[in-house]
């Protein structure tokens, strides 16, 4: 059942306008990142570079957003996501600009890594304050800004098209978006909460307020034992006293590692795995990353509302069970409907995996939301690069789609370890809501 608590900032202007600027970051961050891999294709013509080599700069990029995770999510916690996420934000939007005015090889690669850096810093920045929103919301919202994220990819390609029919290049596209995008990173910055401590304050006070207004509806003790918690919490913080980031950290890295080269395994081999396998023609084949990432975003948009019902173990467990049964029934049947609905479940079981891996990662310690989510998402992020390469390197001792059963495996390991999100505010959450 869903507890009283959750819902209780949906009547705050400022904690509603603070989440429509994290969906506009979000959307900002899917979008700059969709518009550069629009233009791999003209990028790799102009400079002349092989397939090989591009996938090589292409480590750099991943390199280069690692770095930026670690740098902002540090950032985040010491000056807030308010300084942050807009100044991250700008960076991302202007190094965008350098792959399409990179004159040859050497030049692209330096500035993939400078982009790779500014999409970092946005976003572990902008997950920092999205585990702020959710806080101050109590109850679950991250699932939703990451389907956001789908979104800007979904925009970045219509712009994309629409450039190159229009006969603009690489660097009058992405140039007009590096434009754009600092603008826009811009304008909802003081819509966005300012971050521990002073939003955590802010939090514990619209709380109170409202655990006050409704004492007579509401349950009276629950209410205070929050109230006296959020008062304990602000005591510690007010201690200076910062733990080192705890082994439950390290777990959520590794699983978010695991579900990340899922997904990234996903993006790039669904497709040749129905043209090479299966048989079909391209264009038949292309629907099998349009069923995922189809499923994924529905998935997400649901994940939140599945979350507050049931809590972020039973997403992670069921959702990671789901995906294991999607990918194996896609591994080993002979039928093309048969794999369509292996790669649709497969897409609908990891989908709300990683907000729930994030969100935890940033309620661990609220004083340290920023570094912890970048621990969690940069492991996460190499896991991601290395899904395709990865499933390419075991493709020279079986068949695809025999490749695919190692995802099985990462998909029950993750399963079996789901418990790990039971400890901390996520058990808080659990108890409260068994008493209501």
């Amino acid at each position: 059942m869903e507890t009283v608590r959750y819902g209780v900032g949906v009547n705050n202007p400022t904690l509603r306008a603070a989440r429509v600027a994290t969906f506009a970051y979000f959307i900002l961050n899917g979008t700059l990142l969709g518009l550069w891999v629009v233009q791999i294709p003209a990028i790799e013509d102009r400079v002349d570079i092989s397939h090989a080599t591009l996938g090589g700069f292409l480590v750099l990029l991943g390199a280069g957003a690692f770095a930026g995770m670690q740098v902002a999510g540090r950032l985040a916690d010491r000056h807030g996501t308010r300084v942050v996420v807009p100044a991250a934000g700008a960076l991302c939007s202007a190094t965008l600009a350098l792959p399409g005015l990179s004159p040859g090889p050497w030049t692209l690669a330096g500035a993939l890594l400078l982009f790779g850096f500014g999409n970092g810093c946005l976003d572990a920045s902008m997950n920092a304050h999205a585990v702020h929103v959710e806080k101050a919301y109590g109850r679950p919202v991250m699932s939703a800004f990451h389907a956001t994220f789908s979104v800007g990819g979904v925009i970045a390609a219509l712009a994309g098209a629409g450039a190159a029919s229009a006969g603009a290049g690489p660097a009058v596209t992405l140039g007009a978006a590096a434009a754009a995008g600092t603008v826009i990173a811009l304008v909802p910055a003081r819509a966005l909460l300012p971050g521990p401590p002073d939003a955590d304050t802010a939090v514990a006070r619209t709380d109170t307020a409202i655990a006050e207004t409704n004492a007579a509806i509401a349950e009276p003790a629950a209410g205070a034992a929050e109230t006296r918690a959020a008062a304990a919490q602000d005591d510690g913080r007010q201690g200076g006293r910062r733990r080192p980031a705890p082994g439950r950290i390290w777990i959520l890295a590794v699983l978010a590692l695991m579900i990340m080269l899922c997904e990234g395994a996903a993006n790039d081999w669904s497709a040749l795995h129905l043209k090479s396998v299966l048989g079909t023609p391209a264009g038949v084949a292309a629907f099998a990353y349009g069923t995922y990432a189809a499923t994924m975003t529905i998935g997400r948009l649901l994940a939140d509302r599945v979350s507050a019902r049931f809590g972020p173990v039973a997403i992670l467990r069921y959702g990671s069970v789901t995906a294991a049964v999607g990918i194996t029934v896609a591994a080993v049947s002979p039928w093309v409907w048969a794999a369509f609905v292996g790669w649709a479940l497969f897409g609908l079981g990891l989908s709300g995996c990683i907000p729930q891996l994030f969100s935890a990662a940033g309620h661990a310690d609220p004083a340290a939301a920023g570094t912890n989510v970048s621990r969690v998402a940069g492991l996460g992020y190499l896991g991601m690069l290395a899904g395709p390469a990865v499933i390419g390197w075991l493709t020279h001792v079986t068949a695809l789609n025999h490749t695919f059963l190692l995802l099985t495996l990462l998909c029950a390991v993750t399963a079996a370890s789901a418990g790990v999100l039971r400890t901390g505010p996520d058990r808080a959450r659990e108890t409260a809501g068994s008493t209501h």
